[in-house]
């Protein structure tokens, strides 16, 4: 069935998730979707320092939204911040060290910002995929503490703070590659079998997916929604898949492409009007299963993962 998945997959990918793809879907966008003014609305974006996460946060800072950068690296993340203030003209960009990969700094940095800021949207963008497996300090697998459990806990503890302000969102940017997995919430730290990196990363973006639909559920309030970037030409993708970067470069998206969904879904009033929960591509709600490819999880796995992610919550809890 693997063989199934990652081939239709990638045929798909092909066609949809290229720049020709984006090109084409392009052609159908409203212009006027992005014609906003954002003065006054905050925005706190994870991983905002390089690639979509810093096209997105360029995009958004063009329109006047304030700007918080979460960032790991310092050096980086105030270069990233220098160049959008330059090529906005916006001083509303400020610069927040946090490792998301660490249960206690995610917490303990959300619980400070809701304390002296106001957040109408939050960007999960930060992720990682590290190839071989790695313990955090904290004792969690990497990939799993990063792009699961650390945007589980931001979103968790800021959701009281979204719930206070008008049109609050938050929109998580997931990966198509999840299309080729099933939740497989029985071992969610990858301590079985071979580990492969690629696998891990596409399984928590399931996941992501899975969180954003019930997150939906349970807070009628804010508008979720995941997104889709397509295959983008970023630094992730050279350092973590550099065969495929080497096979598809002439093929593969910009950085701006890529953000595009994810600004449209943060900023637009044709974005909040499409059910709140849903998975996007190319400004499209779209399936989040393949055709025959036996990934659908019952109710009961998917409430799993949540128990699980809820009891990593309070472990970590300051």
């Amino acid at each position: 069935m693997s063989f199934y998945r990652n081939a239709v997959w990638f045929v798909k990918g092909l066609q949809e998730y290229t720049k020709s793809g984006y090109e084409a879907a392009a052609k159908h966008f409203v212009a006027a979707d992005l014609d906003v003014n954002l003065s006054g609305r905050s925005f706190m974006i994870t991983g905002a320092n390089s690639g979509i996460g810093k096209a997105t946060a360029q995009e958004i800072a063009s329109r006047g939204g304030t700007i918080h950068m979460v960032c790991r690296n310092e050096g980086r993340a105030e270069a990233a911040k220098e160049e959008i203030v330059e090529r906005s003209k916006n001083q509303n960009v400020h610069v927040h060290i946090v490792d998301m990969s660490s249960a206690r700094e995610v917490w303990e940095f959300a619980q400070n910002f809701s304390q002296s800021h106001t957040v109408h949207v939050l960007i999960n963008n930060a992720g990682c995929m590290v190839n071989q497996r790695e313990l955090t300090e904290e004792g969690l697998e990497k990939n799993f503490a990063t792009n699961t459990l650390g945007t589980y806990i931001l979103t968790t503890a800021l959701i009281p703070a979204l719930k206070k302000v008008e049109d609050p969102r938050v929109v998580t940017v997931s990966s198509g590659g999840m299309l080729t997995q099933k939740l497989n919430v029985d071992d969610l730290q990858f301590e079985k079998g071979t580990f492969d990196g690629t696998m891990v990363y596409a399984q928590n973006k399931r996941q992501q997916v899975i969180l954003t639909d019930r997150w939906a559920s349970q807070h009628k309030e804010i508008h979720f929604s995941c997104m889709h970037p397509g295959w983008a030409d970023t630094p992730a993708v050279q350092t973590s898949m550099p065969s495929f970067h080497a096979k598809m470069q002439n093929k593969l998206r910009t950085e701006a492409m890529g953000g595009d969904t994810a600004v449209w879904l943060s900023v637009s009033a044709a974005a909040i009007k499409q059910p709140s929960g849903r998975f996007f591509q190319d400004r499209k709600a779209v399936a989040t299963h393949l055709p025959l490819a036996s990934t659908r999880s019952s109710p009961q796995d998917e409430e799993k993962l949540q128990a699980a992610l809820d009891e990593f919550t309070l472990k970590f809890k300051p």
